[in-house]
């Protein structure tokens, strides 16, 4: 690199909390690189959403819609929320001013997870981002109540990378730790309220994404989200592949994962809605893999 060449900005961890927000905005204003607030306020019954944001959001933030924009139609054969196709992604982010050289911070107001499905999307596609942990309620600053349009950004379009996705014939495959991010009742088939049949991949391992979480809805310390792994299996030298009921709360787990240090990570995008949809698929029930 020569003398006048700009160094690379550092290696922006998946997790943030609000003072590191205001520091890296800080460092941008001097740099000239912008960053990109996103809120991505959402709710599976439909009581979060643009509504929401417009009741305050933070200062500039953009609202980006999980249903319309982070997925594709939903189909039996791939899930309930797909990831939706490259170009139009690369057109949601423009129509958010999300530019090709810009940081993206995504908060939502719960526990995090319809952030982590944003915020997974554009690191696997090689993008600086990350979530502000706590979301709104983190927040220490004034709330802004306007619709926020900004210039269109310039993200190019990129293909979802095949090495970060896994098909659920791979998934069956047995050669990867499977990691099942719902909620217990569901993982044991106690209760499946939206999805065709109840209970869970044979041989998966239950880490529910809530558990990423202390008391005040913050993600962990990397040291002991890293300890939850490890106690469940999670192993450096074995791939490990995040599902859950669409292909949302995995995202959490797989933020979690990463912030913990591990690297051979894979989402099954389909998740169970895809894997329970196809009756040739067996199903186990009960608490254990």
């Amino acid at each position: 690199m020569s003398e006048n060449a700009t160094p690379a900005p550092a290696p922006l961890p998946p997790l943030m909390e609000v003072a590191q927000l205001h520091a890296l905005q800080a460092e941008s204003r001097a740099a000239g690189t912008p960053v990109h607030l996103l809120d991505v306020r959402w709710a599976l019954d439909g009581s979060k959403g643009r509504g929401t944001y417009l009741g305050g959001h933070l200062p500039g933030a953009v609202y980006v819609d999980l249903d319309t924009e982070l997925a594709a139609p939903a189909r039996p054969e791939a899930g309930r929320h797909p990831l939706p196709a490259a170009e139009d992604f690369a057109a949601t982010l423009r129509r958010a001013g999300v530019t090709a050289h810009g940081t993206v911070v995504a908060y939502d107001d719960g526990d995090g997870a319809p952030a982590a499905r944003l915020v997974w999307m554009l690191r696997a596609l090689g993008h600086r981002a990350a979530v502000l942990s706590g979301g709104v309620a983190a927040w220490d600053g004034p709330l802004e109540t306007e619709d926020v349009h900004p210039e269109p950004g310039d993200v190019p379009v990129r293909d979802w990378p095949a090495a970060r996705l896994a098909t659920a014939d791979e998934v069956a495959a047995g050669q990867a730790l499977v990691v099942d991010a719902r909620a217990a009742a569901r993982y044991r088939g106690e209760a499946e309220p939206v999805d065709p049949r109840a209970g869970h991949v044979p041989g998966a391992v239950n880490l529910p994404y809530s558990a990423n979480l202390d008391e005040s809805g913050r993600f962990l310390p990397p040291r002991e989200l890293r300890a939850r792994f490890e106690a469940a299996g999670v192993r450096e030298d074995r791939e490990t592949i995040v599902y859950c009921g669409s292909g949302v709360t995995a995202a959490h787990d797989l933020l979690a994962l990463e912030s913990a240090g591990f690297t051979r990570l894979r989402l099954f995008p389909g998740s169970w809605s895809q894997w329970s949809a196809d009756a040739a698929r067996p199903v186990a029930v009960g608490p254990t893999p």
